[in-house]
């Protein structure tokens, strides 16, 4: 059963939401917006436009200093309010409707919006780490190599009509052609060499699938997986032992910082972010996240 703290009337919640996400529904939206108002004073709901948006709203919510902000999306939204409220004190919740929302998993939060919103509400804040690449925070992951081209070649428009069905085909049709790129890996100073890596902030990759089992938010470091050899054979292999679960390795690498080179591309969070090179940093306590 749950319950819904009592909040001062003075307090206030700025609701973020991206319509275009892949399970949005606004029915599902007013009733979240209807518990959030039972326990709020004031409700701000902004909703997204375009790519870009959400971290602007939640950079300009701070400001404002509100009790709570909620993002309502998928996990590419969730990546911009955290861009726009890394290193503050205000408590940031994820509310999920997009196509995988990894990050729900994560957390162990429901699908239904309605029941989200109350978990948020009976939640706590707790400071959780952070990666960045490039000068761009992540929460999940950040991918180099094939599941980076996959991202890439995505169809935006099937995206929104299949949802993961898009994510499979794209990376069929990458396996079919890919030819992975050789990279030169530095991970904590020590030099390492491989066609492809996945830095690891959290436990759950790409829906339920686990590539680095001791990653989580809490950890004191990122975990990466590098893909050793460039043949297809090695990344068939690589790609079945994470659908699987039986993703041996090599063992996930523990560190703090990493650098790139080469040329592939990249993605975080599971939306396309750009090329190589790259240098991957580790931020403790950098979110002030809700969680159960």
């Amino acid at each position: 059963m749950f319950m819904i703290r009592s909040v001062p009337m003075s307090s206030s919640a700025v609701l973020i939401v991206n319509p275009a996400s892949g399970s949005f529904s606004e029915k599902r939206l007013m009733s979240a917006v209807g518990l959030l108002k039972e326990k709020f004073g004031e409700v701000s709901v902004l909703y997204t436009h375009k790519g870009g948006d959400a971290e602007v709203m939640a950079r300009d919510a701070v400001r404002r200093s509100p009790d709570m902000i909620l993002a309502v999306g998928g996990d590419g939204t969730f990546n911009e309010v955290v861009n726009g409220t890394a290193f503050t004190d205000v408590p940031v919740a994820f509310l999920p409707a997009g196509t995988t929302n990894v990050l729900a998993r994560e957390l162990g939060l429901p699908s239904d919006l309605h029941d989200a919103t109350l978990k948020a509400l009976n939640g706590r804040a707790e400071y959780v780490h952070l990666g960045r690449i490039n000068g761009r925070y992540f929460v999940l992951m950040a991918g180099i190599g094939f599941d980076g081209e996959t991202v890439r070649r995505v169809n935006q428009r099937l995206k929104r009509v299949s949802g993961k069905g898009a994510y499979l085909l794209s990376g069929l049709g990458c396996f079919l052609r890919y030819r992975p790129p050789r990279l030169g890996i530095v991970i904590d100073g020590k030099a390492y060499e491989g066609h492809g890596l996945i830095a690891c902030n959290a436990g759950y990759y790409a829906g339920n699938f686990r590539v680095c089992p001791d990653a989580g938010l809490g950890s004191p470091c990122l975990h990466v997986s590098v893909m050793e050899g460039g043949r297809r054979s090695d990344l068939l292999r690589y790609v079945l032992g994470v659908v699987s679960g039986r993703h041996k390795g090599p063992a996930c690498i523990e560190g703090r910082r990493i650098e790139v080179s080469g040329e592939a591309h990249v993605q975080i969070d599971g939306d396309y972010f750009g090329r190589t090179p790259a240098v991957i940093t580790f931020h403790e306590r950098a979110l002030r996240l809700i969680v159960q």
